[in-house]
């Protein structure tokens, strides 16, 4: 089992930079691929980035891409999302989650497996 917590939220200006952390339970963190999603108030909880076990691959929602970055440190159990250029209509909570069954990375949330409680970004105009 594994257990995921998250840290690095909190309020930025648009145009501001926050980075994520999401630290992992367990000596096992390098046999998962990792994610990270986002739920806005109102909305469904919705795919951010992912990760592969190794690092070498990773996948973003299209919104995203160029703008945030994901990242792993198997050796400190620890995955990260680096966001800039934030804008407000990435204000949410973003959750990280762990992915045993996928060959790669999946964006797909049913099969990630354990998932953090979530951190709080609010980002203001």
């Amino acid at each position: 089992q594994v257990q995921l917590v998250e840290s690095g939220g909190g309020l930025v200006q648009a145009g501001g930079s926050l980075r994520l952390s999401c630290a992992a339970s367990g000596r096992t963190f390098s046999s998962y691929a990792m994610g990270w999603f986002r739920q806005a108030p109102g909305k469904e909880r919705e795919f951010v980035a992912t990760i592969s076990r190794g690092g070498g691959n990773t996948y973003y929602t299209n919104s995203m891409k160029g703008r945030f970055t994901i990242s792993r440190d198997n050796a400190k159990n620890t995955v990260f999302l680096q966001m800039n250029s934030l804008k407000p209509e990435d204000t949410a909570v973003y959750y990280c989650a762990a992915d045993s069954r996928s060959s790669v990375y999946t964006a797909k949330q049913a099969s990630y497996d354990y998932w953090g409680q979530g951190t709080q970004v609010t980002v203001s105009s």
